[in-house]
């Protein structure tokens, strides 16, 4: 998340909707990359919620940006 806020500051495109977005991202990758093979421990299973949570919040952005792309008269 770190490297996250340092990238966004660097491009000049700090908003806290592209941060939570690129960290969602960034969590999803390491989560993925460390899933263990053989057992699931527990924690690991309530990271579906967390994950679950940060997907709802994506798609609300997502539906946020189209509706502040289209046209007044279309919605």
């Amino acid at each position: 998340m770190s490297a996250t806020i340092l990238a966004l500051v660097l491009l000049d495109a700090v908003s806290y909707e592209l941060f939570f977005v690129v960290s969602l991202i960034g969590f999803l990758v390491v989560t993925e990359l460390t899933a263990p093979f053989q057992v699931t421990p527990a924690w690991r299973r309530r990271l579906r919620w967390l994950i679950a949570v940060g997907l709802v919040v994506f798609a609300y952005i997502v539906a946020r940006r189209i509706l502040a792309i289209l046209p007044p008269g279309v919605v």
